[in-house]
């Protein structure tokens, strides 16, 4: 239960938020008095002084955003390159270029048309559910295919408001969980990144055999512990210098120990989890585009039967939506944009660009871009604005010629980042409601299944389902939104989703 003693919702001790302590801005308390008046174009259009921000923040916070990200660059292509396109593997840089394209055109559109500091590319989560299928008899251009037909589908959910209906039927409750369990969910990214946790008996284990041992554990400490006193003090820029003083000494570490990869096999547990910070022979590379374009949009419906198909289509669509509205609600909370009913305002143009973005990556054979919660990075750094997106959209397009410049930078030095704001976002836990069971239960559930499940949509479903259920249980049925039940249902379609993929 909150104290009266603490500060309100979204602020620190001086009246500031917590992003702005971390970036070192002044609190509202000493912003206090008429409005700044927009100095230009720009700023009128962005709302640079309305949201109590600067350009300088603006492109702080999306530099601190792209770089706590940039690994997508990297991973996607790990993740993809394996996939089967008509008989052939995805080749490595075209998966790694593409990624960056689409991620960086797809940023700058929710930059300017969304005008909110989220940065999108391809979805991990997402990807993890289109590998599955990958393993199917569909040729991955049928896949993509079915992920440009899920990414129409949301557009047109979006543009029939339905999708904003449903972003705003969530209780705020559940709202404000989703937030706090993300918060914990990118926490566990980071420990896991860094290999403070990794897979061992029974569920995980604490780094190697149960010690921090290896240099690349050495540069996430000293990482996580540079930024937290930086954080403190209120430097500004805090998370960004956390990244890069990380990210030299994690260069000069190999340099003198020559530590490796960690290999798959498990034979260098003590090796940087995926990229090696090396200087690079080269620096800029010719980017490969080749695979944009690689779709068939009815394919998978040839190959596997419309019933088949369709589930897989409704599938990404579920983790897709909702992971969404888990991010957007997580980051606006950490910048303090939501409104009361912790929905965001303006949010319309913000999902048609996520949906879109969706259809573009299946487009561009990448699979699915979603908004991402590791933007909240760039807003605890200090951004509040789409300039934050325009800036990150850009540094994504060099990144396509700058691919080896990007892999300098290894998952351990941008881990402590993600640990940081994960603690940031778990403070938005003094706003529940503790007297209240029906509330208490769907909120754990939610807090609880993000981090253990590894999905944002897995703790969500689990909220929602045990919040209309515990409402009934308790003869409240009249607080239940009417979408909620639709939502209620479509999780629990989703959740059978295997048993019925079986029976069709």
């Amino acid at each position: 239960m909150a104290q009266k003693s603490r500060p309100s919702r979204g602020t620190t001790t001086d009246g500031g938020t917590p992003a702005d302590v971390a970036a070192g801005a002044p609190s509202p308390r000493r912003s206090e008095g008429p409005r700044v008046r927009p100095s230009n174009g720009v700023d009128r259009y962005f709302g640079i002084s309305a949201r109590r921000s600067t350009v300088t923040r603006e492109l702080r916070g999306g530099l601190t955003t792209f770089f706590t990200m940039a690994y997508i660059v990297v991973l996607n292509p790990i993740i993809l390159s394996g996939a089967d396109v008509t008989g052939a593997t995805l080749p490595f840089a075209s998966v790694a270029a593409v990624t960056a394209l689409v991620a960086g055109v797809m940023t700058i559109l929710m930059g300017v048309v969304g005008r909110y500091p989220f940065a999108v590319a391809a979805g991990l989560g997402i990807n993890a559910i289109v590998a599955v299928f990958a393993a199917t008899q569909m040729s991955w251009p049928e896949i993509m295919g079915l992920v440009v037909l899920e990414g129409l589908l949301i557009t047109l959910l979006v543009l029939t408001g339905f999708r904003r209906a449903v972003f705003e039927a969530i209780p705020a409750q559940l709202k404000t969980a989703i937030a706090v369990g993300i918060g914990f969910f990118l926490t566990i990214i980071g420990l896991a990144d860094a290999g403070v946790i990794r897979p061992g008996t029974p569920l995980i284990s604490f780094g190697i055999n149960g010690q921090l041992a290896g240099w690349p554990l050495l540069v996430f400490v000293v990482g996580l512990l540079l930024t937290s006193v930086l954080v403190v003090r209120q430097v500004k820029g805090a998370l960004l210098i956390g990244i890069v003083a990380s990210t030299v000494l994690a260069i000069v570490v190999e340099a003198i120990a020559q530590v490796g990869a960690r290999t798959p096999d498990g034979s260098n547990p003590r090796g940087w989890a995926l990229q090696v910070p090396t200087l690079p022979a080269e620096v800029v590379s010719a980017p490969d585009l080749s695979l944009v374009g690689q779709f068939s949009l009815f394919g998978g419906f040839e190959r596997i039967g419309v019933i088949a198909a369709l589930l897989i289509v409704f599938s990404i669509m579920i983790a897709d939506f909702f992971d969404t509205v888990g991010s957007v609600t997580a980051v606006g909370a950490e910048g303090d944009l939501l409104d009361e009913e912790r929905n965001l305002p303006r949010s319309q143009p913000v999902l048609l660009v996520d949906s879109v973005a969706a259809a573009a990556g299946g487009a561009a054979s990448v699979s699915s871009n979603t908004t991402y919660v590791e933007s909240a990075a760039g807003v605890a750094d200090g951004a509040r604005t789409g300039l934050a997106s325009v800036a990150t959209g850009v540094l994504f397009l060099l990144a396509m010629f700058f691919t080896p410049l990007v892999q300098v930078v290894p998952s351990e030095a941008a881990a402590p980042v993600l640990v940081i704001v994960g603690a940031l976002m778990v403070n938005q836990i003094r706003h529940l409601q503790w007297e209240d069971m029906t509330v208490v239960i769907p909120a754990f559930l939610t807090i609880a299944l993000m981090p253990f499940t590894y999905s944002i949509t897995n703790g969500i479903g689990a909220g929602v389902i045990s919040y209309v259920l515990l409402h009934v249980a308790a003869g409240r049925r009249r607080e239940i939104h009417l979408l909620m039940w639709l939502i209620a249902a479509l999780f629990l379609v989703y959740f059978a989703l295997e048993p019925l993929q079986q029976l069709f």
